[in-house]
């Protein structure tokens, strides 16, 4: 059995426990062991990878295949790059971090949370295209139940909403997977057999667009961005957790897998309309996030700028670019992930995120209190942090160019930097150090040992990153040679 699948048959393993009992220790029990088991699957597979890529150039390592539906070519292929042996460290992080931020979760809901898991993890494996979009469908759907069910405010509103908008999406992703897949010979699905075949260019401009618009609504791409702050709002802390530290990565995932790789003479021609609209992303997000007293809100808007950042680093077609694209998806998985751990331990003693109501809660949380401080000072890019790392590397990246054009868009896109520090410092000003508003704050207690832990293993990987970027920037550096491959072709 091949190393990758495992990373999808212990979450299986885990539904199908989970299904046998309701004891609540038994449940806790379950996910935490088994989600433990994942995060050392991820870092065997890591570990495997770079011994197998000491000795090997193949794009691709781990890989196998298996035929499950012959008259349309698709296979259960999997394997693995840099890239995406480092989104699936991400997700297991994340995951696990999850499991302690939903400590008192009822099984139900850990059920749809392992389904959700099977999806994440089987699509950053996948090299069939068919077989990614399914994890990819199996991922998004338990969103609908862990939002409209589990979560709070408008979650009615916000399940269905984003649940349509995501299913547009898919509508146009199919579209395009399936005019990749004839348009290139109807013979496979597999992404890097169709690397080395030729699509149509007057089939390539409309097949990327449905491909980059697709992945692009799970990435928070300009104007199809409106489900993700009423999403994260209504979503429990740990689905909020998972959405927005991983599901969003699914979205700049696939833009530089499928629609970038497999077409990038499409990409060279249309980047121009798309970097205007993630350009718009990313400023228009952290305005948004100014504007906004709801501290998920603040969050949301803040990811639609980090996320639409990616999308704008990856269109810049640029090795040093796409490097930084790589480390803001795992900056921003990690460093929101926190964000929004942080924000249910408020909210669970404080039973408001508005920050009108708030202040002063350094007095009386203060482990969770600066902890929200490096959140806050990763987001907007302190030195010494993952945030800064990435971000610098997109906007050098994107300033290499020597065109007018994208050099005034990436001008444009550093203001939000400054844009960022206004609303970190603002948001961090009022309500840990601001004065205290509400008497019964006082009485407040701190975060649990299971909140802690939370919160102190994110920070650790946001500090790694921020202090050893090298070590993966060179991971990233050598998994994008077959894409600049493909991208210097035209």
């Amino acid at each position: 059995m091949n190393i990758l699948s495992v990373l999808v048959i212990i979450p299986l393993a885990m539904l199908l426990a989970l299904l046998v009992s309701r004891n609540r220790a038994y449940v806790r029990t379950v996910v935490t062991v088994g989600f433990g088991l994942v995060l050392a699957a991820a870092v065997a597979v890591a570990v495997v990878f770079l011994q197998e890529r000491a000795v090997s150039s193949e794009a691709m390592l781990l890989t196998s295949s298996t035929v499950w539906y012959a008259p349309l070519n698709i296979h259960y292929a999997v394997g693995v790059d840099g890239i995406s042996v480092l989104m699936i460290l991400l997700s297991s992080v994340v995951a696990i971090t999850g499991v302690f931020s939903a400590w008192n979760m009822e099984r139900d809901f850990f059920v749809w949370y392992c389904l959700l898991a099977i999806g994440v993890f089987g699509y950053f494996i996948s090299l069939d295209l068919f077989t990614m979009f399914l994890f990819y469908e199996v991922a998004l759907i338990p969103m609908f139940l862990l939002i409209g069910v589990w979560g709070n405010g408008k979650k009615e509103y916000a399940a269905m909403k984003l649940t349509l908008m995501l299913m547009a999406g898919s509508a146009f992703l199919l579209t395009g997977i399936l005019g990749i897949y004839f348009t290139a010979g109807g013979t496979t699905m597999n992404i890097m057999e169709l690397s080395q075949m030729s699509i149509p260019m007057n089939h390539q401009y409309w097949i990327f667009s449905l491909v980059f618009i697709g992945f692009g609504v799970l990435g928070a791409l300009f104007p199809f961005h409106t489900w993700s702050p009423d999403g994260h709002a209504a979503a429990p802390t740990s689905v909020s957790m998972l959405h927005a530290g991983v599901l969003m990565k699914l979205g700049g995932y696939g833009c530089f897998r499928v629609a970038i790789f497999l077409m990038p003479q499409a990409a060279h021609e249309l980047s121009w309309i798309f970097l205007i609209l993630t350009g718009i992303s990313v400023v228009y997000g952290a305005y948004g996030a100014v504007l906004q007293t709801d501290l998920k809100y603040i969050n949301a808007y803040s990811s639609v700028s980090h996320c639409g950042l990616v999308l704008f680093a990856i269109l810049m077609l640029s090795r040093t670019a796409m490097t930084g694209a790589v480390l803001q998806m795992l900056s921003h998985g990690l460093m929101t992930a926190l964000f929004f751990s942080l924000i249910g331990v408020i909210y669970s003693r404080t039973h408001t995120r508005d920050i009108r109501e708030m202040g002063g809660l350094m007095k009386v949380m203060p482990f969770a209190s600066v902890c929200y401080v490096v959140a806050g000072f990763a987001s907007l890019g302190l030195p010494g942090l993952s945030g800064f790392v990435s971000e610098m590397t997109i906007f050098v990246g994107s300033f290499e160019h020597t065109d007018t054009f994208r050099r005034v868009l990436t001008i444009l896109a550093t203001t939000s930097i400054v844009v960022t520090a206004v609303y970190i410092l603002r948001t961090v000003g009022k309500v840990l150090f601001g004065p205290v508003l509400n008497p019964d704050h006082l009485k407040l207690g701190d975060a649990h040992w299971y909140e802690r832990f939370s919160a102190v293993a994110l920070i650790l990987c946001i500090a790694a990153i921020g202090i050893w970027p090298s070590g993966v920037q060179h991971v990233i550096y050598e998994s994008l040679q077959p894409v600049m491959e493909q991208i210097n072709l035209f």
